[in-house]
Parts: C-alpha cells; sequence; structure tokens
C-alpha cells in the first residue's frame, strides 16, 4: 500500500511541479518584447477601423494620455505604451488593407496576469475618440 502512495505523491508533485511552470512565464508584447507573466490567457483585442494609421495612432494616443501615463511611443514598430489603473497597456497601430488600418490592444496587470476588459475598455475609447473626430495633431506613423 505504501508504494502506491508513494506513486502517487510522485505524480502529484510532478502534475504540481508542471502547473507552477505553465502558470509563470513571459508573455510576448505586440511591440515583440517579453514580459514576466501569466501566458495561459488571452490579453488583446483587435480592431479594424477605416481611417488611416495617423489617425488611429493620433485616437491611441489621446486616450492613453487621458486614462494614464504615456510611457513608451516607438514609432518604428508603431507601438505606443503606457500605464493605465497600474495595468500596462500596448497598442500597436498598422495598416491592414488599402482602405482599413487596425489596432491591437494589449493589457495586463501588475503581477503580469491578463486584463481583457481593460484591452476592451481601452478599444471602445479609441473607437469613441474616432467618432468624435476631436483629435489632436498626428504623429506620422510608417506603413
Amino acid at each position: 500500500m505504501t508504494s502506491i502512495h508513494m506513486k502517487l505523491n510522485w505524480i502529484l508533485s510532478l502534475a504540481l511541479v508542471v502547473a507552477a511552470f505553465g502558470l509563470s512565464g513571459c508573455v510576448e508584447t505586440v511591440d515583440g518584447r517579453h514580459r514576466a507573466g501569466v501566458p495561459l490567457f488571452r490579453d488583446q483585442v483587435d480592431g479594424r477601423y477605416d481611417r488611416t494609421p495617423a489617425e488611429l495612432w493620433a485616437a491611441a494616443k489621446d486616450v492613453l494620455k487621458h486614462h494614464g501615463t504615456l510611457v513608451g511611443e516607438d514609432t518604428l514598430k508603431n507601438v505606443l505604451e503606457a500605464s493605465v489603473d497600474e495595468r500596462r497597456i500596448w497598442v500597436k497601430v498598422e495598416e491592414f488593407d488599402t482602405k482599413t488600418s487596425r489596432i491591437i490592444v494589449q493589457a495586463r496587470g501588475k503581477s503580469g496576469g491578463a486584463d481583457m476588459e481593460m484591452a476592451a475598455f481601452i478599444d471602445k475609447q479609441i473607437a469613441v475618440r474616432l467618432a468624435s473626430g476631436n483629435l489632436t495633431p498626428a504623429t506620422p506613423v510608417k506603413r
């Protein structure tokens, strides 16, 4: 009977180690870098708009500044990075086709966990900003 218990303990220990490694690790951000985080959960929202990349860039920048602090602006990769309510937000702007541009909003909490609600909220705020037509002068976005 003890040999069965030892086997079960060994299997349980192995399962716990695998779970610990699976729940911790690195997450790739939309700018191609890696951060510590939980990789098992979705953390991105994808939006497509009939607007130019420059208009999306301006709207995203306005929204991020309004709701938090703009931390980085990478014009080579077309990625904005901000801190909003103790969460890290990345917004990537790119041309999707000749008439449509796309944004990818990624949100991660302080502990590295995915925050789909915040990503969806920022995406919706960008859409509202675009609909209002109240944009600051846009920084050119490379295509």
